[in-house]
C-alpha cells in the first residue's frame, strides 16, 4: 500500500505558469519594433507658413477675388472684369495669356477670397484653372499681427 501512495504523491498536478516562453516572445516583439519604428514613414505633413515662402513676387499678378456671396471678379491691373465658376478660365486665359506658359515664362494667379466662405468654393476655384492649364496658383493670405 505504502508504494501506491508514492505514485500517487509523484504525480502531483503543477500549478506554475512558465513564464519563459511568453518573456521570449515579447523580447522578440520589442526588438521587432525597435527596429521597424525608424523605419517606418512618418505620418506628419509638412504644411507651409506664413512667411516661409519666397519673398519675391510678381510686379501685378492676376488675382481672382471670390466674393462672399460666391461671385468671381478678376483684377488685373486695377481693372476689374467680373467673371463665374463656368467661363472663369477661359476669362483668365483671355485677360493674360501668359498664365498658361510652362516653367518660370508662366505669370501667377493669385486667389483671395473671404474668410468666412466655405473652402469648397475655394478649391472650386483652384480646379477650374488647374483643368484649364494655369499652372501657378497662389492663395492670398493676411499674415497674423
Amino acid at each position: 500500500m505504502k508504494n501506491i501512495r508514492s505514485q500517487n504523491q509523484s504525480r502531483r498536478v503543477m500549478s506554475e505558469i512558465n513564464m519563459v516562453p511568453f518573456i521570449d516572445v515579447m523580447l522578440v516583439m520589442l526588438i521587432i519594433f525597435m527596429v521597424m519604428a525608424p523605419i517606418s514613414p512618418s505620418r506628419m505633413i509638412p504644411l507651409p507658413s506664413v512667411g516661409s515662402g519666397v519673398d519675391r513676387q510678381s510686379a501685378d499678378p492676376l488675382e481672382i477675388e471670390i466674393l462672399a456671396d460666391d461671385k468671381i471678379q478678376i483684377r488685373s491691373k486695377s481693372q476689374l472684369y467680373p467673371s463665374n465658376l463656368n467661363s472663369l478660365a477661359a476669362d483668365v486665359i483671355k485677360i493674360d495669356p501668359a498664365v498658361k506658359a510652362i516653367g518660370a515664362a508662366a505669370s501667377p494667379v493669385l486667389i483671395t477670397a473671404f474668410k468666412t466662405l466655405p473652402y469648397e468654393s475655394v478649391v472650386r476655384v483652384l480646379d477650374a484653372l488647374r483643368k484649364s492649364g494655369v499652372t501657378k496658383v497662389g492663395l492670398s493670405v493676411e499674415a497674423s499681427r
